[in-house]
């Protein structure tokens, strides 16, 4: 089992590729996500915000590796404690399935590629700036994976 995280972005800032790699360096191996950034659609003042949203749709299902769990992180997707995701980690793992994190750009995910997920996920109840997303999924996974291996990161 692979985990992919597809995320639209490029050239984050410093603060977030350090914070995410910060959490990823500390999975092992059969763990890691492998992130594969989306180019965002063109925004100008005079854009179409409807076009943007459809260009990096249509990135984003490309990208999406065959015969995978899709998991759309969307802020009205289901809720999940660190307990229930280290539940799907496990369900992941036994399933021989890859696993494909979806993080939307700025306006969020298009119709399409929200139809096409297996299951939507909320990471909070806040919206959280899709660059903050790459840190916060990448703590969590750790977390989630330090409370299946009964780690002490995670504490009950």
């Amino acid at each position: 089992m692979h985990i992919h995280i597809l995320a639209v972005g490029q050239k984050m800032p410093a603060w977030v590729s350090s914070g995410y790699d910060e959490f990823i360096k500390r999975l092992p191996k059969e763990f890691t996500p492998i992130l594969k950034e989306i180019p965002p659609g063109r925004r100008s003042k005079n854009s179409d915000l409807k076009r943007a949203i459809a260009e990096e749709s249509v990135r984003i299902l490309q990208a999406i590796p065959k015969d995978c769990t899709v998991i759309a992180l969307d802020e009205n997707g289901r809720s999940w404690t660190t307990r229930k995701l280290a539940e799907q980690m496990e369900d992941w793992a036994g399933s021989g399935r890859d696993v494909a994190l979806i993080i939307g750009g700025a306006d969020g995910l298009s119709n399409e590629v929200k139809q096409r997920a297996d299951l939507s996920w909320s990471l909070s109840a806040l919206t959280l700036p899709h660059a903050l997303v790459r840190v916060v999924l990448a703590e969590q996974l750790y977390r989630a994976w330090s409370l299946m291996t009964h780690h002490p990161y995670h504490r009950d």
